[in-house]
């Protein structure tokens, strides 16, 4: 095979020659000489690397074995094509694709989207690959890496926010919702652990965004994005996003509402302490619904059982939690009086949350402290918020000239606190043991993990977005990203524990960076090939996934087959 581009014929002493065949010259190169001792003499090594020109005696046609014997010769690049990198990433993408394939996501999008399927799939994938969501990098992204679209057509930005506010609407994301979760065993028992986040948004025109309660305590207009997942089989199972002036306690009974519409029946849900009313106890139970809660130690529900059962178990080795340095015990009791069910409240002191408690406690009481010892004897009112500390004197109280003379610590309150400080407990409404609540409830984690991922690692911090139709679109890409994602994030969590070791490039965003060095690229003849073998490292990140180098190199065969058909 030749290539269709001209480089000059090299000019290397003693190691070029001519070797006449009909018509063609062909130029053969000298690459080694092997010494033959029953002969006594030199047999040259030669091959062919090229075809001389017929209008240009000085020039030829290389082929392969050129780049192999020349490989800093220049080469004519600006005549190859150039709306493709001529090195592609393709790593990150076959894990992907091999996840995609797996949950049959493809397959669903399609049916769901329809000819938008392939650019929507390409946006997941650049959300995950890029840690990005912003459109106008999206041609970026693409110039380098395998796309799902026909003909692995680069779209512009320009496409990228026509498709966000035109082509995708709120039905795609509520079919694809019905249809995912139509494909989960609604009859197996699970825990499905909910939470929510909030983010800010300062686009004027959008629905959705209201002043509340934004977490970063920025005081910015927000709207409330919230995850059910399912935490046996690790997967996200449906989102919801609601204006940023519902709170969390009022939300969970809709949530409550929608996963019983999704059908499941034999569920729990794992909640936070923001979630806990009595309106939501109640609700669950009528649902039929199983629940773990959290609640603070200092909450006035918990805090009697706590005193009474204080010094009973905190030292005792009986009581003691593997894995979560923690002691903790199980008793029954009734949520508030009019509750009809006893339910399981299991006690948790941790000493190391004790130490950080107290101090945090501590340095609170000496700032209040100090601020009211400025304000002695200043024409001030002190805010109400000191009153539960502090017992507050003034001079001439309640008239015009009342001054406000100092604070006496309310020692019996702190004292109090103190002794409930290091303390949590877990409300069940199912009998199970302290362990076993701690167990279910830390499993929580991965939620969390979700939302730490989608802000930090999918570039959803902000939406980057102007209308409705445009939030509505990216909050479901951003959803189709997070299930993928997830399911990376598990798969080396298992793996690591096959290892018994947790190598630092075992992390989603590290294996992900490494991934993207596995490429192909494209030779002077058009055509891609693989750069180099997978590596050491590669190989154990793919091994997560059930892909070996095999694997890779029968992939990077049928891509490069595709590649040179779309050329």
């Amino acid at each position: 095979m030749f290539y269709d581009f001209k480089v000059k014929i090299p000019d290397v002493k003693g190691k070029i020659f001519y070797q006449q065949r009909g018509t063609t010259t062909y130029i053969n190169y000298e690459y080694d000489r092997v010494y033959k001792p029953e002969k006594k003499y030199n047999i040259p090594k030669r091959t062919t690397i090229g075809k001389r020109c017929c209008d240009d005696n000085e020039m030829m046609s290389p082929n392969p074995n050129y780049l192999k014997y020349f490989p800093d010769a220049e080469l004519p690049m600006a005549s190859l094509p150039a709306d493709r990198s001529s090195c592609l990433r393709i790593g990150s993408n076959l894990v992907i694709r091999k996840i995609i394939k797996e949950y049959k996501l493809d397959d669903m999008v399609r049916r769901i989207i329809g000819p938008g399927s392939g650019l929507f799939l390409d946006l997941v994938s650049y959300s995950i690959i890029c840690e990005n969501n912003a459109g106008q990098y999206y041609p970026d992204y693409a110039y380098n890496h395998l796309l799902f679209t026909d003909n692995m057509r680069i779209y512009s930005d320009a496409k990228v926010s026509e498709f966000l506010n035109r082509h995708l609407t709120e039905s795609h994301s509520a079919d694809f919702l019905n249809e995912w979760n139509g494909s989960k065993n609604r009859e197996e028992r699970i825990y499905i652990s909910y939470d929510s986040t909030n983010k800010t948004c300062q686009a004027g025109d959008i629905e959705i965004v209201e002043f509340g309660r934004p977490k970063d305590g920025s005081g910015k207009p927000m709207f409330n994005y919230s995850i059910a997942y399912d935490r046996n089989n690790r997967e996200p199972l449906f989102y919801e996003a609601y204006p940023g002036s519902i709170v969390d306690v009022s939300q969970l009974q809709c949530m409550l509402g929608k996963a019983e519409g999704y059908g499941y029946k034999n569920v729990g849900f794992i909640l936070d302490r923001g979630y806990f009313s009595k309106g939501n106890i109640r609700f669950m139970d009528r649902c039929g619904y199983d629940f773990v809660i959290m609640v603070k130690g200092t909450k006035a529900l918990v805090n009697e059982l706590i005193e009474e059962r204080r010094g009973t178990f905190e030292e005792s080795r009986h009581h003691s939690i593997r894995g979560y340095y923690v002691n903790g015990m199980t008793v029954k009791s009734r949520l508030f009086p009019s509750d009809e069910r006893e339910r399981f409240f299991h006690i948790y002191h941790s000493s190391e949350k004790y130490t950080f408690e107290r101090a945090t406690l501590e340095a609170k009481i000496n700032k209040m402290a100090e601020y009211l010892q400025k304000q002695e004897g200043r024409s001030v009112k002190i805010d109400k918020s000191f009153e539960q500390y502090f017992e507050l004197f003034y001079h001439n109280e309640g008239k015009k000239n009342e001054t406000f003379l100092f604070g006496k610590e309310k020692t019996d309150v702190v004292e109090r606190e103190i002794r409930l400080c290091g303390y949590f407990a877990i409300i069940t409404s199912e009998e199970m043991t302290a362990t076993e609540a701690l167990t279910l409830y830390k499993s929580r984690d991965g939620t969390e993990k979700l939302f730490r991922g989608d802000k930090s690692y999918l570039g959803n911090r902000s939406l980057r977005v102007h209308s409705d139709e445009s939030i509505d679109a990216k909050i479901f890409i951003e959803f189709v990203a997070l299930i993928i994602r997830n399911k990376i994030h598990t798969c080396l969590k298992d793996e690591m524990e096959e290892l018994g070791k947790k190598p630092n490039y075992m992390t989603v965003p590290a294996a992900l960076k490494e991934l993207e060095k596995i490429e192909m690229v494209r030779l002077p003849d058009g055509v891609y090939r693989l750069d180099h073998a997978v590596t050491a490292t590669q190989k154990t990140i793919l091994k997560a996934f059930g892909i070996d180098a095999g694997y890779v190199k029968n992939k990077a065969k049928e891509i490069s087959v595709e590649l040179a058909e779309l050329a």
